[in-house]
């Protein structure tokens, strides 16, 4: 009697849930639309998964025959593009300030001299480094340019020394280094950025869900005719429509706290309440791996750990967003703490910031972070293929985190049940 109990409010609060979405379509595009929008757009903006192009400028005050050859290089290298010769550094400045360049490689004048006669020449490159990503990219590729254009010229000259081209190329360098990129070797965005962010914005989204979900119903004084409703107490679905008729009588105990609450019969009733949300974000998860899962084959023991774990993920931010809107009794309070803790989570994350390089203070507040523990997860499993071994205390801890989330929000909302003198805050 007791299991019929708890599964009669999960089948009454997930048909109570359903009905609320039927109709109304902005909360059922926060649960459908808007997600698949979010997974489809972000992969798509990283469609090309290398930068490449980067438009630079060149003042050439030497305009020598060793000038042209530096110019060409420049030209030839694929992450790079000149785009404008210019004749005056403010004309070049004011290019880079309209974000027309991002850097300017200057020739100075008697550079081909100079290295004619065996003296230092040096090539000055000024980049924007407000832009970290281009400004790395730019200076690796004209440093490997310039690199290459200073070996050729040492060479050569060694050469009409009387050196042979062998000999010659090793005096030059007799130590050379030989990098092997061992995870994401083809430097793809998709994989290293867009497999990332598409989780951080579903966990954003899921916590909104999770505030708005239970929010609501105490913004319209309506958590007690839900908990009636999911209890068998009302016997019809407890939402706002014309023809549903309540007496006057009705109203007032509805709008007064239940006499007994159940924490298993709320337990089980916030489970309905969130399935249709869970059951949509189940399907955007597969979805959001199956576009991240690089092009070589992974196994399907790490498939699986990731995606449980990405349920879980999106689990907890459901009952995270619930925890901060029961705890204030205002949805616009809970919304606000949402954004507050979900919003940055990405920049804790380590992902694109080193977490060993940020402050103490911040890797403490990065380590309670629940994405901050997928994504290692993550990496670790799509992209650098661990054993899933290395990764299974993760996964309990999320399983571990998102029970205790879940019996919290079931004794706030026990809590908010108890006093319907604070229904209705926005």
């Amino acid at each position: 009697m007791r299991l019929t109990k708890l599964k009669d409010a999960f089948v009454r609060s997930a048909a109570y849930e359903r009905r609320f979405l039927a109709k109304n379509p902005w909360d059922l595009a926060m649960v459908v639309w808007i997600p698949l929008a979010t997974v489809l757009l972000i992969w798509w903006i990283f469609s090309q998964i290398q930068i490449t192009d980067l438009p630079i400028g060149v003042i050439d005050n030497d305009r020598g025959p060793v000038a042209n050859t530096a110019l060409r290089y420049l030209e030839a290298n694929p992450n790079l593009t000149v785009k404008q010769l210019y004749h005056s550094p403010a004309a070049a400045k004011a290019a880079i300030l309209q974000r027309d360049i991002y850097a300017i490689v200057i020739i100075p004048e008697d550079f081909s001299r100079n290295i004619l006669l065996s003296k230092p020449a040096p090539i000055v490159l000024q980049v924007n480094a407000q832009y970290g990503t281009h400004s790395g990219i730019i200076q690796a590729s004209v440093q490997s340019v310039i690199g290459t254009l200073s070996a050729g010229v040492e060479i050569k000259r060694l050469v009409k020394q009387g050196m042979a081209p062998s000999q010659a190329a090793i005096a030059y360098a007799p130590i050379s280094i030989q990098r092997i990129s061992l995870f994401n070797a083809a430097t793809d965005y998709q994989q290293f950025l867009a497999s990332t962010v598409i989780p951080a914005l579903l966990h954003i989204l899921a916590m909104v869900i999770g505030a708005t979900t239970i929010g609501r119903e105490l913004r319209d004084k309506r958590i007690g005719r839900w908990y009636r409703f999911i209890d068998g107490s009302r016997p019809h679905l407890a939402l706002p429509s014309n023809d549903i008729k309540t007496s006057s009588s009705e109203k007032v105990s509805e709008k007064s706290a239940p006499k007994t609450v159940s924490i298993l019969v709320l337990i089980f009733g916030l489970l309905g309440k969130y399935f249709w949300p869970l059951l949509a974000y189940s399907i955007w998860a597969i979805l959001a791996l199956w576009l991240a899962a690089p092009q070589q084959a992974v196994p399907i023991s790490s498939l699986i750990v990731t995606y449980l774990s990405l349920i879980l993920l999106i689990m907890l931010s459901f009952w995270l967003g619930a925890i901060l809107t029961l705890n204030s009794f205002s949805l616009r309070m809970g919304l606000s703490s949402t954004g507050f803790i979900s919003a940055p989570s990405y920049a804790f994350a380590g992902v694109t910031f080193p977490y060993i390089a940020i402050s103490e203070n911040a890797q403490h507040w990065s380590d309670v972070l629940p994405l901050t523990h997928y994504l290692k997860l993550h990496i670790a499993q799509l992209q650098m293929q661990a054993p899933v071994i290395i990764s299974l205390p993760i996964l309990y801890g999320l399983t571990i985190a998102t029970l205790i989330a879940l019996y919290l929000t079931a004794l706030l909302t026990r809590r908010a049940l108890a006093h319907p003198e604070r229904w209705g805050a926005r």
